[in-house]
């Protein structure tokens, strides 16, 4: 039996982190995504993409083989090669890789509601949850979600859990605001509203 974990994390970088400790434990490149905002621009195809500051495109540090959205699907890349450039309704512009993504774009373009939201609960994810994720990579963060063997839950769950945000407060702090759902319908955020998002949680681009 499979069951999908998922985290959400304030920025891509750590994110980025998740999948590759994620596909150092052995979950295979098919069954990992991610998807982060990039309201902001900073990725884009025509530039070198290195967050983690190393000097090496994050794009060509995955090994191995697996199939990402976008340049890198069905290449002979690890998945965040594969990164891809898509428009999500509700999300507004988002960096994406691997199956969630897929079914996402899928489901948007078959009108189901909320695309990203639809995508998550059809794998198992609570709708309470999916609407905090979504919400979350709406307004700046990025999420990563697994497909894993119920035996290795706990132990992945720890991995994933390194950095990733408190959903439960986060929505409490979200609420406070007078946020009450994700909308799907709503207006995508801007660079400077993502910026100031992020800085509410000592986070930076």
């Amino acid at each position: 039996m499979t069951t999908t974990i998922s985290r959400l994390y304030n920025t891509y970088t750590d994110a980025q982190r998740a999948v590759r400790d994620l596909e150092a434990a052995g979950v295979p490149h098919s069954d990992i995504s991610i998807m982060a905002n990039n309201s902001d621009g900073w990725y884009s195809k025509d530039k070198t993409v290195d967050r983690d500051r190393d000097g090496v495109d994050d794009r060509a540090e995955g090994a191995g083989t697996g199939a990402g959205v976008g340049a890198g699907l069905g290449g002979a890349a690890g998945l965040l090669a594969g990164l891809g450039l898509l428009a999500i309704p509700g999300l507004g512009p988002v960096v994406a890789a691997g199956w969630l993504a897929a079914t996402a774009v899928g489901a948007a373009a078959g009108a189901a509601t909320g695309g990203v939201i639809g995508a998550l609960t059809q794998a198992g994810v609570s709708k309470e949850d999916a609407e905090v994720y979504a919400e979350g990579v709406r307004r700046g963060g990025a999420l990563v979600s697994a497909r894993v063997a119920d035996a290795d839950r706990a132990r992945l769950d720890a991995i994933l859990n390194r950095s990733a945000v408190d959903v439960q407060s986060r929505r409490a702090a979200w609420q406070k605001s007078g946020w009450k759902s994700y909308d799907p319908a709503a207006k995508a955020y801007s660079a400077d509203e993502v910026r100031k998002e992020r800085s509410l949680y000592g986070t930076g681009v």
